[in-house]
């Protein structure tokens, strides 16, 4: 069948009246032209075809990165599996699988993604263009660590693939360089031998910031750790945590921690959901403080003893209610992650929660963790700390998020693209200097030209 008569859609033009596009954090809202091609070849000529194109996974970054400024090409019609290969581990997928789907045939198999990012529905696609980052970055990386090769559309209609050893620049380039050097269309990946569905988690209280980091500090030979912070507690309670550590556990895990438990359990789907029209109004202060309070106390009544968790729930808490991101309104919420240098984390953090803490709207699931370094010029992580808050749309925020901004650049740290929905050029430019790489790239393959997203319209990438 000639690549012409091969299946291709489109499934909306949105007018310049009609509400949109826009990323998990329903802001911003941006007209553009959304094409779903079902095939790698039909991806391919729209790819050719447009200008002010960019792709598409299942809409889970933040802000305005997988919106064109003309098209924008959805992945999701990539949604096949290739193949597998046990002897080495790899597997072959299309860019439009997600993790869940992974996960899904073949967990139950003892396989699992070394590194999975914060929620399980992104695309494959989505995870390399944003080399997204998991509870385990200070030991095992980012996501560019666990792919071994990539199909790549470049804008002149060429496919490539790229890999460490073929077209090494270019591969380096894509990861973190949010779907600006071409459209993935599969990767081949290597998945991780688990014996069983569970995880063998410790909890540890720290009663302020400084506590925290240095739980962090001291239990950097964990595979996974992670801290959950209460933004709103203040004075000698500033940075109040709950530190989650864990390793994947053995068959003797489960029979000394969990008899009785399934190997392998099957996961059910999450009837929660937050309705359409959830008030906004609901999430403020007084609510924020209660939900923290209660959240801690339940934390921190039994710390310091072992138990079995379900990997679902350790590595995706907000995965068990269905479009959360409602719970902010209609106007949407931004959520602003750093990453602070080792040696200025314990005081610029430190500001910055007092700030919030001080605004009192931050976000009721903050996160801080430790990383190492990226993998590549455009990869968020920086050897230090990453803090990751989430704040309602209000008339007031940029202005604040601003002044948090000059904070993260004084100290040589940065923000992540993937959560990225507002900021200047000025401070994105001063956060990466691998940024020439990029630009030098696509300059090379024309994607300079072609591939525009409003986000790379914003940052002039």
């Amino acid at each position: 069948m000639p690549a012409a008569a091969l299946p291709r859609r489109v499934i909306s033009t949105p007018g310049p009246s009609g509400l949109g596009l826009s990323g998990w954090g329903n802001y911003p809202r941006a007209s553009s032209e959304l094409l779903a091609p079902q095939t790698p070849a039909g991806a391919r000529d729209y790819l050719l075809e447009r200008s002010g194109v960019v792709a598409r996974g299942a809409g889970r970054a933040y802000g305005d990165a997988a919106i064109g400024t003309q098209s924008t090409i959805s992945s999701r019609g990539l949604n096949r599996m290739r193949s597998f290969d046990a002897a080495s581990d790899q597997l072959t997928v299309e860019a439009g699988v997600t993790i869940a789907e992974i996960l899904a045939a073949f967990e139950p198999r003892g396989f699992f993604l070394k590194v999975v990012p914060g929620t399980k529905f992104v695309t494959i696609g989505g995870a390399i263009a944003a080399d997204v980052h998991g509870k385990n970055h200070h030991r095992d990386g980012g996501f560019g660590n666990i792919v071994d090769s990539f199909r790549l559309a470049l804008p002149g209609g060429e496919t490539i693939t790229c890999s460490r050893s073929e077209n090494a620049a270019l591969f380096a380039a894509t990861l973190g360089g949010m779907g600006l050097t071409g459209m993935i269309l599969d990767a081949t990946l290597r998945l991780l031998p688990i014996e069983t569905a569970w995880l063998r988690q410790d909890t540890r209280v720290a009663g302020n910031l400084d506590a925290a980091i240095d739980q962090l500090d001291s239990s950097a030979s964990s595979t996974y750790s992670v801290a959950w912070i209460d933004c709103l507690a203040r004075g000698a309670a500033l940075g109040r945590s709950l530190v989650y550590l864990a390793e994947h556990a053995t068959r003797r895990d489960k029979d000394m921690l969990g008899s009785g438990l399934e190997t392998f359990p099957r996961l059910r789907a999450s009837r929660l959901a937050v309705p359409e029209l959830f008030p906004g109004w609901l999430l403020n202060r007084a609510s924020m403080r209660v939900f923290n309070e209660l959240y801690f106390r339940r934390g921190a009544a039994h710390p310091g003893k072992p138990r079995l968790v379900h990997w679902d729930p350790y590595f995706f808490p907000l995965d068990a209610i269905a479009d959360w991101n409602r719970i902010y309104g209609r106007r949407g919420f931004v959520q602003y992650q750093c990453v602070i240098p080792l040696d200025r984390a314990h005081y610029v953090l430190a500001e910055i929660l007092d700030r919030v803490s001080r605004r009192g709207d931050a976000s009721f699931l903050a996160v801080l963790k430790q990383l190492g370094e990226g993998s590549g010029p455009m990869s968020f992580p920086l050897r230090g700390y990453t803090l990751t808050m989430d704040f309602p749309v209000t008339d007031a925020l940029f202005a604040f998020l601003d002044q948090l901004d000059a904070l993260v650049v004084d100290a040589g740290g940065r923000l992540y693209l993937a959560k990225d929905a507002r900021q200047s050029r000025a401070t994105f430019e001063s956060g990466y200097p691998g940024l020439a790489a990029l630009r030098d790239i696509r300059q090379q393959t024309g994607a300079n030209t072609r591939l525009v997203s409003h986000l790379s319209a914003r940052l002039g990438i």
